[in-house]
C-alpha cells in the first residue's frame, strides 16, 4: 500500500469528526464538563487548607456532578442547548458558595464561559445551491428539460422573436392558465351554442 492510500481514510475520518463537532456546541460542553470535574478534584484535593464556604456535604458534590452531566448532554443532545446553558450558568454561580469558591475560581470560570458559549451557539445552516436564470427546475425530468431546450433552440434558430399573444377562447378546456391570463381583451366571441 502506498502512503496516499493510508492518508485517504485518515482524511475522511478527520472530515467526519470535524463535521460532527461543528454540528453541536462541542467546545461549550467540554468547558462545562472540565469546570465541573475541576470542582470535584478540588473537593477531594489533599490540601492542608480547604475553603469551606456555605452549605457543605451533598451540595458540594452535587453541583459539580450536574455540571459534568450538563456538559456531556450538551454534546450529545444539542437540541436542548438553551436549557443546559442556563442550568450551567446558574450552577456555575452557585458553586462559588458550595464548592470551595467555585473550585478556586477556575472551575466556576470554565462553567460560566462554557454556558455563555452554549447559549450563543447556533447550528450551521447549509447553503442552498443558487440556480441561474437559465437553469431548469430541479424536479424536472431529463426529458422535460431536453424538450424545453430544443423548443428554445428551435425558436432562436428560426429567428422568430416572441410577439404579442393572440386572444384565447376562454371556453376551450385545453388552454393553459398562463395563456388565459395573458389574453388581450377584445370583442366577445360567440360559441356554437349561442350561434345556433
Amino acid at each position: 500500500m502506498s502512503a496516499g492510500q493510508h492518508s485517504a481514510p485518515a482524511a475522511g475520518a478527520r472530515t467526519r469528526w470535524r463535521r460532527w463537532r461543528r454540528a453541536r456546541p462541542f467546545t461549550a460542553g467540554l468547558l462545562i464538563a472540565l469546570g465541573g470535574a475541576e470542582m470535584l478534584v478540588t473537593l477531594r484535593a489533599p490540601l492542608g487548607v480547604l475553603l469551606h464556604v456555605g452549605p457543605q456535604g451533598l451540595a458540594a458534590y452535587l453541583v459539580p456532578l450536574i455540571l459534568v452531566i450538563c456538559g456531556v448532554l450538551l454534546i450529545t443532545t444539542p437540541q436542548q442547548r438553551v436549557f443546559y446553558a442556563v442550568v450551567s450558568l446558574v450552577l456555575g454561580l452557585v458553586s462559588w458558595l458550595t464548592s470551595n469558591l467555585g473550585g478556586f475560581l477556575i472551575g466556576m470560570l470554565l462553567a460560566l464561559v462554557g454556558g455563555a458559549l452554549a447559549f450563543a451557539w447556533t447550528p450551521v445552516k447549509r447553503r442552498a445551491p443558487r440556480a441561474g436564470p437559465a437553469a431548469t427546475p430541479a424536479d424536472a425530468t431529463p426529458a422535460e428539460a431536453t424538450s424545453a431546450d430544443t423548443t428554445l433552440a428551435g425558436a432562436t434558430s428560426a429567428g422568430t422573436a416572441p410577439g404579442p399573444r393572440e386572444p384565447v377562447d376562454g371556453s376551450a378546456p385545453t388552454e393553459s392558465l398562463d395563456a388565459l391570463l395573458s389574453a388581450e381583451p377584445g370583442p366577445p366571441r360567440h360559441t356554437r351554442a349561442e350561434r345556433g
